[in-house]
């Protein structure tokens, strides 16, 4: 074999490489934040590791601002949310989910990604001592981040937080 032979081959392996990694990388961030799940999913989830949730108006339905709804969330958002009971130790209510009525973008409440919990004196010390503040929102809300990414931000009546 001549080396001009030997070198395509390695051109041709260094592509079929980048090709699979290319093919491997969108499916795992797409893996990071899950599978949709149906209300009734997300809740048996959350009851069973002990998180609660409370709505305004007494209701599920995904379509009325008044109702917390888990309808089309993402599962890394609710694992990422009994975890943080977990780690936390505190008790942690949900007081939004995917209803309509919050802002939007590609990783908003709607789409999945986040939840707002009830700010608890144990939940704001927890978020404090753990997660790194990395500063302001447009809004003011002062931002901490996980190790994995997540965005806690403090609302005031709640904590808006974001799983990647």
């Amino acid at each position: 074999m001549t080396v001009k032979r030997l070198a395509l081959r390695g051109y041709a392996a260094v592509v079929a490489v980048a090709a699979a990694t290319a093919v491997v990388l969108p499916a795992a961030t797409a893996q990071a934040s899950g599978t949709k799940l149906t209300h009734s999913q997300a809740a048996a989830k959350l009851r069973a590791a002990g998180v609660s949730w409370t709505s305004s108006g007494h209701c599920s339905d995904r379509n009325r601002k008044n109702c917390t709804s888990f309808s089309q969330i993402n599962s890394g958002t609710v694992d990422g949310v009994i975890a943080f009971k977990r780690a936390s130790g505190c008790r942690t209510t949900i007081t939004g989910g995917t209803e309509t009525g919050h802002a939007r973008g590609r990783y908003s409440h709607w789409n999945g990604y986040k939840v707002d919990i009830a700010p608890t004196t144990c939940v704001t010390r927890y978020i404090k001592r753990h997660y790194d503040y990395i500063g302001r929102r447009g809004d003011g809300a002062p931002m901490y981040r996980t190790s994995a990414g997540n965005v806690y931000a403090n609302e005031g009546n709640h904590w808006d937080i974001t799983y990647k």
